[in-house]
């Protein structure tokens, strides 16, 4: 008769089981559902939004939801959702069904479209540097105010430094020279009435009535120069633009020593404006 084993279980032996019985397995844990991460669909949204705004601007006369819903290749009420929120936003208009770009998109392609003339201008001018081997400035005079707007130097060929400010000092460089001489006689008188002639160096015409005079010879098409009146060690020359109703000037400087380089220069930079009248047209109205 066979008996059964009494003696007592080695420390940390898994407990003993009546013969014959098996535990149940262990339950899996239950598969939680993955969740859209917020970023993602906020990202799929913009995208599916600037789809439409995208197919919306190649139908200048409008198209409805269902058609801007099949070609954008999305579920008609996501359609509709987007749709009233750039309608509601201001960057789509709807008229009789039909949905057109509105104000907000208009900025944009306008905001747009000034960046790319700015590029080009910029663009023009360090073609032009390069060629010439000097700085080139271009200045426009609106509001009553010389305004330079973009000068393309080197630090080989750095442009001058403006120690004085170069819109109450035009009657001494040769940027406010040409454009005053661009202006009429009584628009010459009221800048200098507010911005008086006054001694830089030397060289600097003496006064305001000087300054008329040689204006009013030298015409307001006419190359514009200027040694060392704005600054010692600098010469420089301006060239008028006609292009459109702005007054404007595209202009070099050089240093003293390279004087005899100066008329040389102008005469390769009219060409160069002869050849870039249409980038300087794009871009008349920064």
């Amino acid at each position: 008769m066979a008996t059964a084993d009494l003696s007592p279980a080695e420390p940390g032996a898994p407990p003993s089981r009546p013969p014959g019985r098996t535990l149940p397995p262990r339950p899996a844990p239950a598969a939680v559902p993955e969740q859209p991460h917020p970023t993602t669909t906020l990202i799929g949204s913009v995208q599916r939004a600037m789809r439409l705004l995208e197919t919306v601007a190649g139908h200048p006369y409008g198209a409805p939801a269902k058609q801007l819903a099949r070609e954008t290749g999305l579920a008609l009420p996501t359609a509709y959702h987007l749709l009233r929120t750039l309608v509601h936003e201001g960057y789509l208009r709807r008229d009789k069904g039909l949905f057109f770009l509105g104000e907000a998109a208009e900025r944009l392609a306008s905001a747009g479209a000034a960046q790319k003339r700015r590029s080009t201008l910029v663009d023009t001018l360090a073609h032009w540097r390069d060629e010439i081997g000097a700085p080139v400035y271009y200045a426009v005079y609106r509001g009553g105010e010389i305004e330079t707007l973009h000068v393309a130097d080197t630090p080989e060929s750095p442009a001058v430094e403006q120690w004085a400010d170069f819109r109450e000092t035009g009657h001494a460089h040769a940027i406010g020279q040409c454009l005053l001489a661009q202006l009429d006689e009584g628009s010459r008188r009221d800048h200098l009435d507010r911005y008086p002639a006054r001694t830089l160096t030397p060289y600097t015409v003496r006064d305001s009535h000087s300054l008329l005079r040689r204006l009013a010879g030298a015409g307001r098409a006419a190359a514009v120069t200027e040694r060392q009146e704005y600054l010692l060690g600098t010469v420089c020359a301006a060239l008028p633009i006609t292009l459109g109703a702005m007054t404007a000037t595209v202009a070099l400087s050089l240093p003293v020593r390279q004087a005899e380089r100066l008329l040389p220069a102008v005469r390769k930079l009219e060409r160069e404006i002869g050849r870039a009248a249409g980038a300087l047209a794009l871009s008349i109205s920064i």
